[in-house]
């Protein structure tokens, strides 16, 4: 089974990277395994739809209004992924880009049935490079999910 695992996010306005520092965080850990591709999604375009659309299982970590206290987070796995997607398109500018993403997924016939996103709740959005501790804190145990999720998985699979 191939898992991808896609970081979004802004590396210049603090929490906004966040998914790109937990994938950062990943590589030691999960960066030589065949069957793990960890993904730089950046600020999200529509090449990534192939990435999406080949991979088997799909994880996707953003910054993210889940309404709660900065660097709390969430795991939201297949159907509820989707409905936080679709019922908040608004949250942050990524998952517009990821409703539409899944919609060309959907449409190509391959949106990944094991998919799940970890949603960070950011601090601040704001120009600086590094997140707030609040949300620096949430990389290590978002990472713990991560590997766990993968595992989880590849059990099931």
């Amino acid at each position: 089974m191939k898992t991808l695992v896609l970081g979004i996010g802004n590396t210049l306005l603090t929490d906004e990277g966040v998914g790109v520092h937990v994938l950062q965080a990943l590589e030691p850990e999960l960066g030589h395994r065949d069957d793990v591709t960890l993904l730089d999604g950046g600020t999200l375009s529509f090449t990534l739809a192939g990435p999406i659309e080949e991979a088997d299982a799909l994880i996707v970590v953003d910054a993210a209004n889940i309404k709660t206290r900065p660097g709390e987070w969430a795991l939201l796995e297949g159907n509820d992924m989707d409905a936080f997607l679709m019922a908040n398109r608004k949250a942050s500018v990524h998952e517009v880009g990821l409703t539409d993403l899944r919609a060309i997924a959907l449409l190509a016939g391959h949106w990944p049935a094991k998919r799940a996103m970890l949603a960070i709740q950011p601090a601040v959005i704001d120009w600086g490079e590094a997140p707030t501790p609040a949300v620096a804190a949430a990389i290590p145990p978002v990472c713990a999910a991560i590997v766990e999720q993968i595992r989880t998985w590849n059990h099931v699979a």
